[in-house]
C-alpha cells in the first residue's frame, strides 16, 4: 500500500487545517450561548470575517485569530468576563474530532496523552504546541500557541476546560488535578468561579498554560480501550501527519486538484474551503510570489499528463475535465505548457511501449 493511500487522483480525499487555521467544531454550542444572551450569533460571526455556514459543519476550518476575537468580543459585550468558560460548558471533548477517539481507544493515560500531543497539530489546529512533562510527584499538560493571537483569555479558559473534560474523561473517575496555570488576566473575584470549574486551585499571569496530576495517574489504564481501534486510528494518524500539507500553496494545490474534476473550480470556492477570504488569500499567494491561476495552471498540466498517460480519456473529455470549453483552447493551452500538442504528447508515450 502506497504512502498517500488516503489520495485520489484529483486530491486528497482529508482535509488537515494550515497554519492559523482550526477546526469550527470550537464553535458548538455557540449560536445557542450568544441567543441566550439576546444576541445575533450570525451577525457577530460575519462582524469577525466568519461564515456562518462554515460554523455548522465541525469539520470545516476557520481563521483561529477570528475564534479569539469573536470570545473576546462576546466577553465585552455581553459583560461576561467568563464567556470562553461558558462556551466549554455547553461542549464536551469531541470537540477534538478523531483525536478524542483516539484517546478514548488508548490503553493507559499516558498512551492518550501523546496522542493528543502528536496529532492535535495536525488535525485540529497547526498553532497549537502541547507537551508533556513528567516530574517526580506531578505531571504537567502544557500547551501555547506558535504564534501571537493578541488577547485571548476567553479562548484560554475555553481549552482549559475543554482539556480538564478530557483527562477526566480518559482518567474516570480518580482524575483529580492538583492546579491549573493560565497565562491570563483574571479578575480576583472571578478566581474562586473559574476553581469551582476546574475543580483546582488556579495560578493566574503564569508564563504558560498547564494543568497538573500526579504522576502515577499516566499509568492508569482507560477504561474504554479498544486496541484494535487504536491501532486503526494511530496508523491512519501517523499516515496523515507524515503525508501532511499545510501550507497555503499545497492547499490551493490540493483544492485545484479536487475541483477540476468537479467543473467549479474557482477561487471565490478556494477562498470559502479554506475558511478565509479571497483577499487574504491573494494576499498569502502573493507572498510566495504566486498567483491563483499560476496554481491553476501548473495543476493543470500535472493532471493533463497523468491523464494522457492513462490514456483512459478522449481528448474531448480531458478538455473539459481540465475546465476548457473546447478541446482545440486545451490544446493550445498544452503546447504553450509543453511545446508539444496533447496527441503529439500521447504518441511519444505510447511509442516506447509499442517497441
Amino acid at each position: 500500500m502506497s504512502d498517500t493511500f488516503f489520495y485520489s487522483l484529483e486530491g486528497p480525499l482529508d482535509s488537515l487545517p494550515v497554519d492559523r487555521q482550526m477546526r469550527t467544531a470550537n464553535f458548538n454550542g455557540f449560536t445557542d450561548l450568544v441567543r441566550s444572551r439576546g444576541a445575533d450569533p450570525r451577525r457577530i460571526l460575519e462582524r469577525h470575517d466568519i461564515d456562518p455556514r462554515a460554523v455548522q459543519n465541525p469539520d470545516s476550518y476557520i481563521d483561529c485569530k477570528a475564534l479569539v476575537d469573536v470570545l473576546q468580543y462576546c466577553s465585552t459585550s455581553f459583560n461576561d468576563p467568563l464567556f470562553g468558560l461558558h462556551l466549554a460548558q455547553f461542549q464536551d471533548p469531541d470537540v477534538y474530532g478523531c483525536v478524542a477517539a483516539l484517546c478514548r481507544a488508548a490503553s493507559t493515560v499516558r498512551e492518550a496523552i501523546a496522542g493528543f500531543v502528536d496529532y492535535m497539530p495536525v488535525i485540529h489546529a497547526p498553532v497549537i504546541m502541547l507537551e508533556l512533562v513528567e516530574g517526580e510527584e506531578l505531571a504537567e499538560l502544557r500547551w501555547d500557541e506558535r504564534t501571537n493571537l493578541g488577547m485571548n483569555d476567553q479562548a484560554n479558559y475555553q481549552a482549559t476546560l475543554l482539556n480538564l473534560k478530557l483527562l477526566r474523561l480518559i482518567g474516570g473517575r480518580n482524575f483529580q488535578p492538583q492546579y491549573v496555570n493560565l497565562a491570563v488576566d483574571t479578575r480576583s473575584r472571578d478566581i474562586g468561579l473559574i476553581e469551582d470549574q476546574f475543580g483546582c486551585k488556579l495560578n493566574t499571569h503564569a508564563s504558560s498554560n498547564a494543568i497538573a496530576f500526579p504522576v502515577g495517574m499516566l499509568n492508569q489504564s482507560v477504561a474504554t480501550s479498544n486496541r484494535l481501534l487504536f491501532k486503526l486510528l494511530s496508523g491512519y494518524l501517523d499516515r496523515v501527519k507524515a503525508a501532511s500539507r499545510t501550507t497555503v500553496v499545497e492547499r490551493v494545490e490540493d483544492y485545484v486538484r479536487g475541483a477540476l474534476s468537479l467543473g467549479n473550480c474557482s477561487i471565490e470556492r478556494c477562498a470559502k474551503r479554506l475558511g478565509t477570504s479571497v483577499r487574504t488569500l491573494q494576499a498569502n499567494l502573493s507572498e510566495s510570489g504566486l498567483r491563483f491561476s499560476d496554481i491553476l495552471e501548473k495543476q493543470r498540466i500535472e493532471l493533463a499528463k497523468v491523464h494522457l498517460q492513462e490514456g483512459r480519456l478522449s481528448l474531448d473529455e480531458l478538455a473539459i475535465l481540465l475546465g476548457y470549453s473546447e478541446q482545440s483552447s486545451f490544446g493550445r493551452a498544452f503546447k504553450r505548457w509543453t511545446g508539444s500538442t496533447p496527441q503529439r504528447y500521447r504518441r511519444n508515450l505510447d511509442s516506447p511501449r509499442a517497441a
